[in-house]
């Protein structure tokens, strides 16, 4: 008896856990409604009333927030996946600095060796010549062709 109390203890507390990560489904049906309030906002912003624009901006937000809340809760539920293993520098005598929109990497620092799968981390999918790679521990969605920083997640790895 008391072991089968301790199961059922242990099990309502991990299906909660295990039930807040998102399937892939359902992420994917997260992105195509922000896609599809950034569409309505863009109309009505040319053909809408003020108060229909207000009220696009605030869906999309609401929805942009909503997206960032289940990535955490996913992030937390599936720590493995984000302990990268150690991060090796492109060159002897390179330490790390806090980088920012609009830095400018060399080459060297978003070569392949160093591109990160954007499915595998639930990041946003990366544009035409547009790259997510990996420095020290953040991730920073790359132009390739200019080498400019789009996009960075600071802290990214564990």
């Amino acid at each position: 008896m008391r072991k089968l109390i301790l199961a059922t203890a242990l099990a309502a507390t991990l299906v909660p856990a295990t039930a807040m990560a998102q399937s892939y489904g359902e992420v994917r049906q997260d992105q195509r409604d922000q896609r599809q309030d950034q569409r309505r906002l863009q109309q009505d912003r040319y053909a809408g009333s003020p108060r229909d624009v207000r009220e696009d901006r605030r869906d999309l937000r609401q929805d942009r927030q909503e997206t960032r809340e289940d990535w955490r809760d996913y992030r937390r539920t599936h720590p493995e996946i984000y302990r990268g293993g150690g991060y090796v520098g492109p060159r002897a005598g390179w330490r790390y600095r806090p980088v920012a929109v609009g830095y400018r990497f060399d080459p060297v620092f978003y070569g392949q060796r160093y591109w990160v799968d954007p499915v595998r981390y639930r990041l946003p999918g990366a544009g035409p010549d547009q790259r997510w790679v990996r420095y020290g521990n953040d991730v920073a969605l790359v132009n390739v062709r200019t080498g400019r920083v789009i996009a960075i997640n600071g802290g990214f790895f564990l």
